[in-house]
């Protein structure tokens, strides 16, 4: 091999791990992070829904034990709107007629 072509192929890997460290970082912001699992226990804790509000914040409602928090995330600081809201007895299907 010529020096051109360990030249090529050094640069063709950077651009390679380029891409994989830029579609992380994209993922990551888009939120389709890994979530993290409670191996062994019961899960106390859930994201039940989440809304994009703009580019940098996010509406998120969240489920503890038998209460729902909504939190708004994402801006120079986050906040609780509503905390200990009462988790409905049931769901209502929307398929359903």
């Amino acid at each position: 091999m010529t020096g051109t072509s360990y030249l090529q192929f050094v640069l063709a890997l950077v651009f390679v791990i380029g891409l994989i460290l830029g579609i992380g970082w994209l993922a990551r912001r888009a939120g389709l992070g890994v979530p993290a699992i409670a191996r062994g226990r019961q899960r106390r804790l859930r994201v039940v829904e989440m809304i994009a509000i703009d580019a940098r914040r996010r509406l998120v409602l969240v489920r503890r034990d038998d209460r729902e928090h909504l939190l708004l995330i994402g801006g120079t600081t986050d906040l609780a709107i509503e905390a200990g809201i009462a988790t409905p007895e049931f769901v209502i299907n929307e398929a359903s007629p």
